[in-house]
């Protein structure tokens, strides 16, 4: 039997997507843009109210933009060859690899047993390790579940308990730094969540190309400064009334010497890490397809037998990701192409006519990242909006590379608004660590501090580099 709210939540999505296609059709917009617009927003609805997984509700949405004749299938099917789609699949299994091997728990042991010796130095090296693993690793959740053991391990060592009302706040700074770490270092790097490999696609209908190498030089400072206060801003919103941490290098040693030298298959990972990373930053410069290169990367791998197909089988996420993930990139590519993501960017635009171009921005990146609320997957919001607030900048007179850049790093660091705005939160939330008051009030400050980063310290150093 299915629960009575169940069935509620699960109709809501197929009345969203019904009530919209039988309304009557907005002058300047076409009868497939608008029935493909209804059909879309119902798949967004069911992920909203949890009805149905992302998966279900995109095999359901293309299923009905096929049968419907809305869609041809060569329309509707053309994001299983988008090369983008195919790097976020292939980065996703490079980075069982360094789970796999160890290499990512001995980065880890390495850091908290040089900087461990206080609060303040444990969530630095938390900070530090993740931004030296997440290009490697184009999946939140993933790295969530490398830092997460460590992260655990060195709050229970220094006596810190999720049941002691006290004790537990040296777990909860430490898991929330590591939440807020996982939203900026994806702002860092090209390859660290599968959403910025989509908002490229994205920002390449509206003629910029963005490569790993500009990325990383547009994003350095702004995502550098917020990594960087991270751990400080949160010690004075979450005092852990914890002085020093003597133990927690000491037990990082015991662990790295039980580890032993570097196995074989942890130098392979990391010599293809090593080629992948490189690669990727000179691929503009070497005219290299960085999809190849992951390709190679993975290649190297499985001839090396560090991954073996048992391993693969066992990644069951990995195929549901690459489903939806290509049917969501069609269909929201399609929107535009029928012209729907202009006429809504011209609706906003109209009610932002008579704005300075700096107001226009700010105004759009505030805006975009407050509608986080909203959401529970970062993908489905750059798939929906990206474009749409791309356009509305671009016609308000801002700098194309300053607007997509702002928007793309913005769907980065707003998934840390709320618990349950990323799903690598979930990890971190479970540990009860943090009450659910204390998450919304850190998510909502931390999230301000990452937006007034963006753009105070970004803006101009955007504008710099991209002139």
């Amino acid at each position: 039997m299915i629960a009575p709210t169940l069935l509620l939540r699960r109709a809501i999505p197929f009345a969203v997507a019904i009530a919209i296609w039988f309304v009557p059709i907005p002058a300047g917009l076409t009868l497939p843009a608008w029935h493909l617009f209804a059909v879309f927003m119902g798949a967004i609805a069911s992920v909203l109210v949890g009805a149905f997984p992302l998966l279900t509700s995109t095999m359901l949405a293309v299923a009905a933009v096929v049968l419907t004749g809305t869609l041809s299938p060569a329309q509707a099917f053309a994001g299983f060859a988008n090369a983008s789609v195919l790097l976020v699949v292939i980065a996703f299994l490079v980075a069982q690899a360094i789970v796999k091997s160890g290499l990512g728990q001995r980065i880890s042991l390495f850091m908290v047993s040089r900087f461990g010796h206080s609060p303040l130095g444990i969530a630095y090296s938390i900070v530090l390790t993740d931004a030296l693993i997440a290009p490697a690793f184009p999946s939140n959740t993933a790295r969530a579940g490398v830092l997460y053991p460590v992260v655990l391990s060195v709050a229970q060592g220094s006596g810190s308990r999720p049941d002691d009302p006290q004790g537990r706040r040296l777990g909860g700074y430490l898991m929330f730094c590591a939440m807020a770490s996982l939203a900026a270092s994806s702002a860092l790097w090209m390859t660290a969540t599968s959403a910025n490999p989509i908002g490229i696609q994205i920002t390449k209908q509206f003629g910029i190309d963005i490569g790993f190498g500009k990325w990383l030089l547009a994003a350095s400072v702004p995502a550098l400064t917020a990594l960087l206060a991270i751990p400080f801003i949160l010690s004075r919103l979450f005092p852990h009334g914890v002085r020093g941490t003597p133990a927690a290098p000491a037990a990082a040693r015991t662990a790295l010497a039980a580890m032993g030298p570097l196995s074989r298959d942890e130098r392979i990972t990391a010599l293809a890490f090593v080629l992948m990373v490189s690669g990727w930053i000179f691929a503009d410069a070497l005219k290299l397809n960085v999809t190849s290169i992951a390709f190679a990367g993975f290649g190297l791998l499985l001839m090396t037998n560090v991954l073996t197909l048992e391993d693969i089988a066992k990644q069951g996420d990995t195929l549901a990701t690459f489903l939806w993930l290509a049917v969501l990139f069609a269909l929201s590519g399609q929107l535009n192409e029928l012209g729907f993501m202009g006429y809504v960017g011209q609706r906003l635009a109209d009610h932002l006519t008579g704005l300075s171009w700096p107001a226009t921005y700010v105004t759009l990146v505030g805006l975009y990242v407050a509608i986080h609320y909203l959401f529970v997957s970062q993908s489905s919001h750059v798939l929906a909006l990206l474009g749409v607030f791309l356009e509305v900048g671009i016609r308000g007179g801002v700098s194309p590379p300053l607007m997509a850049f702002a928007l793309l790093f913005a769907s980065s660091y707003f998934s840390v608004i709320t618990p349950q705005a990323g799903s690598q939160n979930v990890i971190f939330v479970a540990s009860g660590y943090l009450t659910q008051p204390e998450l919304y009030r850190l998510g909502l400050i931390m999230t301000l501090c990452f937006l007034g980063i963006f753009l105070l310290i970004g803006t101009p150093w955007i504008l710099l580099v991209t002139r």
